[in-house]
């Protein structure tokens, strides 16, 4: 990839990225001064935070006093004191608290909200995620002001005109996507109110590692020459970004179009599985807990002291399954034979340690499979896929990918740099040199609506209990479902998708706004025509809310096939499927002159 362009904007601009993990955090940003060459940079430096300059992430974790205040957050809810403080004071510890906010519909029987440490009292997710980000935006402000000449001039010339990446797991949808923007008022982002909301960016962290491997790994001329000096190459190939973090496995599958300009386009409806690294953490919980239920060191407490130190240490350093694994959690004086525990350690038989990865390894494969399979539909082979996240530093987890058959003809690759702040960095890339130009629809979406009754067909005709007459008099049928956007489409950014509405209404103030729902279709049938046969498959996905009143002003009374007058109003939704977040608009026939009108997208908790 050749070198980035000057910013040719008018005036200083700061990009500022969050990538808030289960279990880590980090934050990204770039300085965008005029005429100069963007270069990202990561804060590396935390209050209490012990390796200064090192990981530049922070832990995902907080306190809450009896009062609901938070009390510490990130390395400095680590230190002895503060801990000592918080169990005297009977704080609320919060960890792996983004698991609340997960999309409901993922593959989850794995895990229960009992399973994660509960809220406090009277908390949101929404509000933990806004008082983490303000703190997070807090570390980002000290950190430039003290890090850059003159910084805090600098940060004063720029304080009002700053863009957030706020990058979020392929699997969430439009009710997580609104759940971050309210945390992001209620952090202080920026004021309430929807003039300033375009200054919030919303990213899925499969993208954001993308613009990652972009600047680290298919810039490089090694990966040049392995790709592009190869004669029999195509123009085109594509990769997968795997993303493993702390609670959710990303896999995003693109297209890269080898010469120069390159072009990246979205091959594959992404995937996300929660199987991320604090799920092998919980599962070894659960087998600690049952080979030690009848030994005296098998109470709560010290498995759960058992269950943090293999998360620190034992996760971390397991290599191979043949060789023993070891939690060394007493002293010298702490033996139970008959249960592995001698001078204060817990061994445990490697192949009982690889059993915990299994589940991970098995939902990567699944994942990854889907995305080839949907990428040969397009006659557009996997060549490469590259490992990052946190979770991709576990070496057991990439031998056993490199190493499974659906790899064999892959070229699995680890980014040597940093591979636990690819979201962060990969977010500010991304709005500095956007480069993915089109995207797939993950479902098949569409609407609920009526249609007309027709005798001659059979499928009709079993639902002729349900027929009713509108006021013009047709007969229609309800729960009838009409496709606005079909699974697994290419869609560019400014590609339109639109359907024609109409109401029918006695009186005009009942149509000066409507409200439409836009439903997903999550089953496996390739034109469903009715709601009533798969219920559970459509899921309400968001609310079109549109003001009308200006076309329902103009409406003409109609004769009724039973008497009396009716308005009609009709209008067409106008919806764009390919940015990173739905948007859609109205539009109306004035005198053969099509006008449009704002339309709001809204999400119900």
């Amino acid at each position: 990839m050749p070198s980035r362009e000057p910013y040719r904007g008018l005036s200083r601009k700061l990009v500022v990225a969050f990538d808030v993990g289960t279990t880590y955090s980090g934050i990204s940003y770039c300085i965008l001064d005029p005429g100069e060459i963007p270069n990202v940079l990561g804060v590396s430096r935390y209050p209490a935070q012990e390796d200064v300059g090192g990981d530049k992430k922070i832990p995902s974790i907080l306190y809450y006093d009896r009062q609901g205040t938070v009390r510490a957050v990130g390395a400095e809810a680590l230190q002895q004191h503060l801990i000592d403080q918080a169990e005297e004071e009977n704080w609320d510890k919060l960890e792996w608290w983004k698991l609340h906010l997960r999309a409901k519909h993922l593959a989850s029987s794995h895990i229960k909200d009992e399973d994660i440490p509960p809220l406090p009292h009277g908390k949101s997710a929404v509000q933990v995620l806004g008082d983490f980000m303000r703190y997070l935006f807090t570390c980002a402000r000290n950190y430039i002001i003290e890090s850059h000449a003159s910084g805090a001039s600098m940060w004063r010339s720029m304080e009002n005109n700053i863009e957030f990446i706020l990058t979020h797991p392929n699997g969430w949808e439009g009710l997580q996507q609104q759940q971050i923007r309210r945390a992001a008022e209620i952090a202080g982002l920026i004021p309430s109110g929807d003039e300033h909301a375009s200054r919030i960016h919303l990213l899925t962290e499969g993208e954001a590692s993308l613009h990652f491997c972009v600047t680290h790994v298919l810039a490089s001329d090694s990966f040049s020459k392995l790709s592009i000096d190869v004669e029999e190459e195509p123009e085109h190939q594509g990769i997968v970004i795997i993303d493993a973090g702390g609670g959710t496995i990303d896999l995003s599958a693109y297209s890269i179009k080898l010469s120069l300009p390159k072009e990246f386009k979205e091959i594959a409806p992404v995937e996300c599985r929660l199987q991320g690294s604090v799920f092998v953490t919980q599962r070894a919980h659960m087998f600690l807990k049952s080979k030690l239920a009848n030994s005296r060191y098998g109470s709560p407490g010290v498995v759960q002291q058992m269950k943090e130190i293999f998360d620190k240490t034992t996760k971390l350093r397991f290599r191979d399954a043949e060789v023993p694994q070891y939690i060394k959690f007493g002293t010298v004086h702490d033996k139970d034979p008959q249960y592995d525990i001698r001078s204060g350690q817990l061994k445990l038989a490697g192949e009982d340690v690889a059993k915990l990865f299994e589940p991970t390894v098995e939902a990567i494969v699944d994942a990854f499979e889907k995305q080839r399979q949907a990428a040969m539909r397009l006659q557009m082979p996997i060549k490469h896929a590259f490992l990052v996240g946190g979770y991709a530093a576990n070496n057991f987890l990439y031998h056993c990918l490199q190493q499974h058959p659906v790899f064999s003809d892959v070229l699995l690759c680890r980014p040597p740099s940093h591979p636990n702040k690819a979201v962060a960095d990969g977010a500010v890339s991304s709005y500095v040199e956007p480069l993915v130009t089109s995207r797939t629809s993950r479902y098949m979406y569409g609407i609920k609506c009526v249609t007309r009754y027709i005798p001659s067909r059979a499928d009709h005709r079993e639902r002729q209990h349900t027929q009713y007459t509108l006021p013009s008099g047709t007969v229609v049928l309800p729960n009838a479902f009409q496709s606005i956007l079909k699974k697994g489409v290419q869609v560019s950014e400014q590609q339109e998708f639109r359907h024609s509405f109409s109401r029918a209404r006695k009186s005009r103030s009942k149509l000066t706004n409507v409200k439409e729902s836009i439903l997903a279709y999550r089953g496996d049938v390739p034109d469903p025509d009715w709601m009533d046969k798969e219920p559970a498959c459509f899921t309400p996905l968001c609310d079109m809310i549109a003001d009308t009143s200006k076309i329902a002003g103009s409406l003409r009374p109609r004769k009724a096939a039973g008497g009396g007058n009716y308005y009609r109003l009709s209008f067409d939704v106008i919806l764009l499927f390919g940015l990173t977040e739905l948007k859609a608009q109205i539009s109306w026939n004035d005198k053969g002159v099509e006008k449009r009108g704002p339309a709001s997208i809204v999400y119900n908790d």
